[in-house]
């Protein structure tokens, strides 16, 4: 499949998962799938898959496909991951928790033939972005939007440097 297609795709994906959500929140829908699949403090705000559709298609646009894959699967699979390992924790995960999903993070961009520097750069945001809640002013940022941006900027970015 060309690249050009999965980007259409993927922002057709966060399109139709804006407009659900907007439903949801306004009240209009009220589907068992969204009381099942939703934490308690996303109920009222917006929830985290909203985020990953997001996160999903800023990086399929910004970035070439191997980036933008690594960093997608650094999220779809690095942050579930970590998600198991840290069951119950709060706040900054524990060491252990951080060294896994950096290596689990390091291993998808290698096996798609990012160079090291450049996949240990993607790792590391990613890890952070996972391990650690991030706020802007007084707003948390998701970690299904920040780890695959983050991840592919830091990615593109090691890149861009000669």
């Amino acid at each position: 499949m060309e690249w050009v297609v999965v980007r259409w795709v993927v922002l057709l994906g966060a399109g139709v998962t804006l407009i659900l959500e907007a439903l949801r929140l306004s009240g209009l829908v009220e589907w068992w799938i969204f009381e099942r699949f939703t934490r308690e403090y996303e109920r009222r705000g917006v929830a985290g898959y909203v985020f990953y559709a997001i996160g999903f298609a800023v990086v399929a646009w910004a970035f070439d496909p191997r980036i933008a894959v690594a960093a997608m699967l650094m999220l779809s699979i690095g942050d579930p991951v970590s998600g198991l390992l840290a069951t119950g924790e709060t706040g900054i995960k524990r060491a252990p928790v951080l060294l896994v999903t950096f290596a689990v993070c390091l291993t998808i961009a290698s096996l798609l033939g990012i160079r090291f520097p450049v996949a240990v750069a993607g790792a590391l945001v990613a890890t952070v972005a996972d391990g650690v809640t991030l706020k802007l002013g007084t707003r948390y940022i998701d970690d299904n939007i920040a780890i695959p941006v983050g991840a592919g900027t830091a990615m593109w970015l090691v890149l861009a440097v000669p």
